[in-house]
């Protein structure tokens, strides 16, 4: 479907959930990380500015992926996949390691994490693949053929950055979900799945280990994050301590900018500024749906529907592990951790979706 030349609307709701999201993004951050710039870097406006920086490249990436018709970034697919396959095994080889783990690459005075453009790649590539086998995806060895070329870069992925590949893998299986009219197959795949990750967590050690935190992080000195998190949560109540005035991130809660920030917002802020926060996200994922019911084909419909998958899955675990509710992981709350990586390819995937959304008059 040809669109150029002709005048677009575009889900202006979308664009504006997303703008409110990254200002309270940004002025929790700031809350938040004052004390360990100040602590680490003797600047307490430190992930404020990188923040902002990598804010104001997604968003002109956002912009100007709005306006790039969709159906030419199909000829990217391929290419794209090969190249998230071939930076996260860079990864392995040449990563950077932080807290433990290796996941980032530098380029000169910039650092990235490859697995966040993996999870674009995958959307992109499965979006294209899927809508070349469009109505054979009821047969199990299409559902197969579309599944596996996922698998290698989840594997790689998984080796130091066992979170992401799971959102990966709930990427890859949503879009196969949505589009196959079958869905009795998808409950022994489960059960396959389960029983994957039963042996992969009993494989080492401290994933196992991790199970046993959750289950009593008060027995377990690594359960201190968790405890601090959940005190943090505890005393927020209603209304919250007031913006800034959080007690937790004064070195209590360790990296509280990063997969923790959650429970800072619930601390400041309360149920009422948290249940906000879900709320937006809430609207955001309701928008992407309703891009992908719009969509003027399936290859549009399959983008809409896995950028709402990411989002779900991502806001879901970020929250689930802040709450205790699963073992802890590391997971980033979209918009709202400092994360410029992941900043940047979220609002890239956005801009892809506004241009699905894209109404034409």
């Amino acid at each position: 479907m040809k669109r150029s030349g002709k005048k677009r609307r575009y889900d202006e709701t979308m664009a504006a959930v997303v703008l409110i999201l990254l200002a309270a993004g940004l002025v929790i951050l700031c809350s938040t990380s004052a004390y360990n710039g100040r602590v680490k870097f003797h600047d307490e406006w430190y992930y404020l500015k990188k923040q902002g920086f990598a804010v104001a490249v997604g968003l002109l990436g956002m912009v100007l992926a709005s306006r790039i018709d969709y159906h030419r970034l199909a000829v990217l697919a391929v290419p794209g996949y090969a190249a998230s396959l071939a930076l996260s095994a860079a990864v392995l080889f040449f990563g950077d390691e932080y807290n433990g783990s290796k996941r980032w690459l530098s380029l000169g005075p910039f650092s990235f994490q490859p697995s966040e453009f993996a999870k674009v790649a995958v959307i992109l590539f499965l979006a294209w693949l899927i809508s070349r086998c469009f109505g054979r995806m009821d047969k199990l060895r299409y559902m197969l053929a579309a599944l596996l070329p996922v698998l290698p870069v989840a594997g790689l992925v998984g080796a130091g950055n066992l979170s992401t590949a799971v959102i990966i893998l709930g990427i890859a299986a949503a879009l196969i979900f949505v589009s196959s009219p079958k869905y009795s197959i998808f409950i022994w795949m489960g059960c396959a799945g389960a029983a994957f990750m039963a042996v992969f967590l009993a494989m080492e050690s401290y994933r196992l280990e991790r199970l046993a935190i959750w289950r009593d992080p008060e027995k377990y000195e690594k359960g201190y994050q968790t405890l601090q998190g959940l005190y943090a949560i505890g005393s927020g109540g209603l209304f919250g301590r007031g913006l800034g005035s959080s007690v937790q991130k004064l070195g209590f809660l360790p990296e509280a900018q990063n997969d923790m920030i959650f429970s800072i917002i619930c601390e400041e802020l309360g149920l009422v500024g948290a249940g906000a926060i879900i709320l937006l996200f809430f609207l955001l994922i309701w928008r992407f749906f309703l891009a992908a019911v719009r969509a003027p084909d399936l290859f549009g419909a399959l983008i809409a529907s896995g950028a709402m998958a990411h989002m779900m899955i991502q806001v879901i675990l970020n929250i689930a592990v802040v709450t205790n509710s699963i073992p802890n992981t590391g997971i980033t709350l979209p918009f709202i951790s400092y994360g410029g990586t992941s900043v940047v390819f979220l609002l890239l995937e956005i801009g892809v979706v506004l241009n699905v959304s894209g109404l034409v008059e």
